[in-house]
């Protein structure tokens, strides 16, 4: 199989990683790539949909994997299909899901699947009026795609007014912004479900935990991801059930009725509560850094499940009886104003699994290019050895002013 990879971060470096060593795929291309994939296949400069098409097409690829969600809800699963590409993923429609926390919170009151209370904004006096009359903190959230920083959980009337604000008149995430959903703050711990979905039904992956805030004890701003746990230790079987029948199960029905079928990946945000799961959010892809924990854990073939669902079929997944902790390396002043091109060291001496997002190939040495700049992975028995293999190996790294948690998988000290 030659195999196209859309996307720069490091859940499309942990993709060419799992591809790399399966013997059905020949050729790997990545768009447009990072230091890390170019080890493993090529990276191309193609960049736009209609490039991509063509380049898909001249280049004979058997089959296409959307990393990041800017591209799904752009319609590059539609282009692909229209010339008879096997591309997997959602089809704008169904993208929507992600790209309109709007569409998504209506698709999730309709089919009554557990979510927080919560309203939708385009008036932006009525969203100041709304907030006076709300029990602190609450959620604010920008509806379009914001890069995971449009999220805020407003502890005051002062936080609130501020970002309702920025959101919508300042632009700050653009006109992603225009539109926000303010809804009731849940107080739990959260959890990630990444499913396969073969256009019938869903088949779950292990649930992950997720760092979003980028200080330790999850203090400060949110971010894209500061380093994620597989499996979750909170996440039990009880949580499991409940998530199946009430979050799961009905998410698999309304997209039948709305006709947003698809074959590609489903990820459940979700915040678990004294109450339950409740759906914070949809995302129509693998999540970051979610996926660097967790495909090095499928001893699947990923080529042989995505087939698999492509053709309709069910499938079984299957995991390794291990603990996977990573920790995401940042630049300084993430998730705010960054400055790249900062020379990498210490890469030669890092003896575990170390996939780059936001970092280039110059000669023989490594420059940063984006706030998250690499993932590094550690694997053990238990949580404190994967722990210790990940910041054994992490602290040999070094760049300029960056910086990363030390406190990744910290609580979770259970076998």
């Amino acid at each position: 199989m030659r195999v196209l990879v859309v996307g720069t971060g490091g859940r499309e470096a942990t993709i060419g990683w799992k591809l790399k060593n399966d013997p059905k795929v020949k050729k790997i291309f990545f768009a447009k790539g990072n230091a890390s994939t170019q080890e493993y296949g090529e990276n191309i400069y193609e960049d736009s949909i209609p490039e991509l098409v063509e380049f898909a097409i001249r280049e004979k690829i058997d089959l296409t994997i959307v990393g990041p969600e800017a591209p799904l809800v752009e319609g590059i699963v539609d282009k692909f299909k229209a010339e008879g590409l096997k591309i997997f993923g959602p089809n704008s429609k169904a993208a929507s899901l992600e790209g309109s926390k709007a569409f998504s919170k209506k698709f999730m009151q309709t089919y009554g699947i557990k979510t927080a209370q919560a309203q939708v904004f385009e008036v932006y006096q009525e969203a100041l009026d709304y907030v006076k009359n709300h029990n602190f903190p609450l959620v604010i959230k920008a509806s379009g795609l914001a890069g995971g920083k449009g999220v805020v959980i407003c502890e005051n009337l002062e936080e609130a007014d501020a970002v309702v604000h920025d959101f919508m008149i300042r632009k700050i995430h653009g006109d992603a912004g225009i539109k926000i959903i303010i809804e009731d703050f849940l107080q739990g711990f959260e959890a990630s479900i990444i499913c396969f979905s073969n256009g019938e039904t869903l088949f779950p992956c292990i649930p992950v935990k997720d760092y979003k805030k980028v200080g330790e004890k999850d203090q400060g701003m949110n971010t894209g991801g500061m380093g994620s746990v597989a499996p979750s230790p909170e996440f039990n079987g009880m949580h499991y059930a409940d998530f199946e029948k009430n979050i799961m199960l009905p998410t698999i029905e309304g997209l039948k009725k709305e006709n947003l079928d698809f074959k590609g990946f489903i990820y459940f945000g979700l915040m678990v509560t004294p109450e339950g799961c409740h759906l914070l959010e949809y995302n129509m892809r693998l999540g970051d850094p979610e996926t660097q924990a967790l495909l090095p854990l499928l001893e699947n073939s990923l080529v042989d499940v995505i087939n698999d669902c492509m053709e309709g079929k069910p499938v079984e997944l299957k995991f390794a009886d291990q603990k996977a902790v990573c920790v995401v390396m940042v630049s300084g002043g993430y998730p705010g104003n960054i400055e790249t091109g900062l020379k990498i060291k210490g890469l030669n001496n890092v003896e575990a699994l170390c996939l780059m997002a936001g970092a280039r190939k110059g000669g023989d040495n490594y420059y940063t290019t984006g706030g998250r700049v690499l993932n590094v992975v550690g694997f053990g028995d238990s949580y404190e050895a994967a722990r210790k293999q990940v910041y054994d190996n992490i602290k040999k790294i070094s760049f300029d002013y960056g910086f990363y948690r030390h406190d990744i998988g910290l609580f979770e000290q259970k076998k």
